[in-house]
């Protein structure tokens, strides 16, 4: 069976792979080199400068690939570095319509690095496509979709908004760090590209930081190949291997993520202590019905609200986990807990934040995939 037709949790371990041509070896070596010896200028094996490629990442593009069900991936060294590379193959003048909840450094890049080179951001609540369409215009050439968002576990329809946009030469990018291609699979729902900050999920060790794209378009690959080179910001072999190694277990990780973040949603919707709880599985979260569909189950990020707590009280919360690790990040085996006004969404501006629903009080929880009742004592004892 070819390896494109393999079912997903096959294609964890073989897709895109094969044994290393020099011995064998199963798991792709790393190349730890900055160059390679030419026969005659130009005369190579494939390689020749680690910037433009090397065989350790190629490796983890094509697994990339793979699992993603796209023809091209690349690979960066930051979820960052690869939004900046979409953000460069747009032109000055040409606009950009974005959800409003969305990560921070996301916002930052797209307010402080891109609007004063005359790239133009709109930001809009996406759980309907009406705003969207009320902000399009002959200059759109970019959706940004968060979906679920960070941290607000908003859910955008990805399909709909593909709909909005066909024929239109505006590109689809989908942002599918939350989720995972376990989860939701962007491409087939009419996305363009789909873009990853790989240090979370698909590492899923908390120990590198990598960023992904992928795509099925040659000509945009191409064209992202060329930002990708000429810009620099690659991921080391080290850093492609460890990825690699994450990538095997991805299905068995995200089912315990899954297992785990139902345990303690259910736990929090139950507290009396808990003012709201952020979580698509449940019946009455907004676009559950969406998530259902676009999704294979919904995640371990979830938000809450402590009940009448403010900024200071919702500190001292994360600070008295013992289980949970306060940290930023996420998607990693290890439970994370974060403050998002203080942390992930702090070169927000309050006023901004506060109109998406992250008020001051908001604390977002990566569940790892530790035992469910230990985490479950942990956030009791937390918020007392």
């Amino acid at each position: 069976m070819a390896a494109k037709n393999y079912k997903f949790n096959t294609k964890t371990i073989h897709g895109g792979q094969q044994p290393d041509k020099a011995y064998g070896a199963v798991m792709p070596p790393i190349y730890q080199t900055s160059t390679y010896a030419q026969t005659t200028p130009g005369g190579h094996k494939g390689y020749e400068y680690s910037r433009s490629a090397n065989p350790t990442r190629t490796a983890l593009e094509n697994a990339l690939a793979s699992i993603e069900d796209g023809e091209f991936g690349l690979a960066f060294g930051s979820g960052l570095a690869a939004i900046d590379a979409v953000i460069k193959l747009l032109e000055p003048g040409d606009e950009v319509i974005s959800t409003n909840d969305l990560y921070g450094g996301s916002y930052r890049i797209f307010k402080k690095i891109f609007e004063k080179f005359g790239i133009v951001f709109h930001f809009v609540g996406m759980q309907g496509t009406d705003a969207i369409r009320d902000k399009m215009n002959s200059k759109t050439k970019l959706i940004w979709v968060e979906t679920p968002t960070n941290p607000m576990m908003n859910i955008i329809d990805i399909k709909a908004v593909a709909k909005l946009i066909y024929n239109k030469n505006i590109l689809l990018a989908v942002d599918n760090t939350f989720a995972t291609p376990y989860l939701q699979m962007p491409l087939q729902l009419g996305a363009d590209i789909v873009m990853h900050s790989a240090t979370k999920y698909l590492g899923g060790h908390s120990d590198t930081v990598v960023g992904a794209l992928v795509v099925k378009d040659k000509e945009l690959a191409d064209r992202l190949y060329f930002i990708q080179n000429a810009s620099g910001a690659v991921c080391g072999p080290m850093d492609s291997f460890l990825v690699l190694r994450g990538i095997k277990t991805l299905h068995v990780r995200m089912q315990r993520h899954c297992e785990n973040g139902r345990a303690v949603a259910e736990y929090l919707k139950d507290n009396t202590k808990v003012e709201k709880v952020y979580w698509p599985g449940f019946s009455n979260h907004p676009n559950h019905s969406v998530a259902k569909e676009q999704m294979k189950d919904f995640g371990g990020m979830i938000s809450f609200v402590p009940k009448g707590s403010n900024y200071e009280d919702a500190i001292k919360i994360v600070e008295r986990l013992k289980v949970f690790t306060l940290a930023e990040s996420l998607g990693g085996v290890e439970s994370l807990a974060g403050h998002p006004a203080s942390m992930t969404h702090a070169s927000i501006p309050k006023k901004e934040r506060e109109k998406s629903g992250v008020v001051d009080a908001l604390i977002r929880l990566s569940v790892g995939i530790e035992d469910s009742e230990d985490l479950i004592a942990d956030l009791e004892q937390a918020i007392g």
